[in-house]
């Protein structure tokens, strides 16, 4: 059943209109700085979106398929359960969770393409003693190949209805932003949703809140999950990096979200933040925790604050790229990258080389038993190296 709660972030965008001061590089500076100051070392994860992001949009191009490829074929990471009633069957780059409900499952991303569909969410299913043949909806929480890839085939193997944005529903339909020979095609349009809609199914209710910016329809999905006696609110954040180029209108949209939902998330009493790519928010490290049996605390259960402060750093960061881009914008810049400093506090000047993308690559290459890690700049960055923005 699917019932509508509108709420609206109009107003909150106002809060992030177009500013009369130019940003100099000590604003960008300064910005990095505060959000690493709030993130700490628990949200360290997150420091790689203040990474000095591209002013154009990658095309399709063998580079990015190449990228693509190398984080596609990462040694998977075992499946694994989270809470009584979430599981994890997703890559070491890309997560795809199942919920489960009182009547049937509800499968959050199908990953890229149909063979990693079949293999990891398929037979990590099985492996946790799931049933695929029990999915009743298939989440698309936005409408990137990576996320929607292995869609069509869980819809059609296990008649599923597959539930996206309206928004993005229109985007897969009528021209993707990104696409890639590594990705199956966009699923066939089925249930799209609004913001503050909501599925219930059995004893269980995901609200869905539209959080523009990674793309223009984002969901970021809160629901219940269930430990034991105890009940905690969820939140899977929707779209983390900054991927689309010199858009100022998305960072302010991404910005005023981050805000709202922070609002929202104190309100609601969301205590686990969760992310759809794993790097983003520990998952492998938690699920061994968890399996481990060794926390004294849940290792999934971070906290209202911690969640009040991830939406900060998300905040702060979009924040900083959104002045990168105010500073290019003003010295009539066309470099691929404004020059800046890397989450780490290193000067960076990024132009014709780019030679952190292939650092970053290398690291996604450590394994699984390492801390995870997320991939430190736009995977589709690859395709831009060495194009100008007069040269689109």
């Amino acid at each position: 059943m699917i019932r509508t709660a509108y709420l609206s972030g109009v107003a909150l965008a106002t809060l992030v209109a177009c500013t009369t001061v130019t940003p100099t590089q000590v604003t960008v500076d300064q910005y990095v700085d505060d959000a690493r100051r709030i993130a700490g070392e628990d949200l360290k994860f997150l420091m790689p979106v203040c990474s000095p992001q591209p002013a154009v949009r990658a095309v399709p191009s063998a580079a990015m398929d190449e990228s693509l490829s190398k984080l596609i074929n990462q040694p998977p990471p075992a499946p694994g359960q989270a809470f009584d009633n979430l599981y994890y069957v997703g890559s070491a780059w890309v997560s795809a969770w199942v919920l489960k409900t009182s009547e049937g499952l509800i499968l959050i991303d199908a990953l890229n393409n149909t063979n990693e569909a079949a293999d990891l969410i398929e037979g990590g299913m099985r492996r946790l003693g799931l049933d695929p043949a029990q999915i009743r909806y298939v989440l698309v929480t936005h409408g990137h190949g990576d996320h929607y890839g292995g869609a069509q085939m869980i819809a059609e193997r296990y008649r599923a209805r597959v539930v996206a944005s309206e928004i993005d529903w229109k985007m897969m339909e009528t021209g993707l932003e990104f696409d890639s020979k590594m990705w199956d095609r966009p699923p066939k349009r089925d249930i799209a949703v609004h913001d503050g809609e909501t599925l219930t199914l059995g004893d269980t209710t995901v609200r869905f809140m539209i959080t523009p910016g990674h793309t223009l329809g984002t969901i970021s999905p809160v629901f219940d999950v269930r430990d034991g006696g105890r009940v905690h609110k969820a939140m899977i954040w929707g779209g983390t990096s900054f991927n689309f180029g010199r858009d100022m209108g998305r960072l302010d949209g991404y910005i005023a979200q981050t805000e709202r939902m922070r609002e929202l998330s104190a309100k609601w009493g969301i205590d686990v933040p969760l992310s759809n790519h794993p790097g983003f928010d520990g998952t492998v490290a938690k699920l061994k925790a968890r399996a481990a049996g060794t926390s004294v605390t849940h290792p999934f259960v971070s906290g209202q604050p911690v969640v009040d402060r991830a939406m900060r750093v998300l905040n702060t960061c979009a924040r900083a790229q959104r002045a990168r881009f105010l500073i290019m914008a003003q010295a009539g810049a066309g470099d691929v990258y404004a020059s800046g400093s890397d989450p780490q506090g290193h000067a960076t000047s990024h132009d014709e080389d780019d030679d952190h993308i292939h650092a970053g690559m290398l690291a996604l290459g450590a394994g699984n038993d390492a801390q995870p890690i997320a991939f430190p700049v736009n995977v589709f960055a690859a395709a831009n190296v060495g194009t100008h923005l007069g040269r689109r």
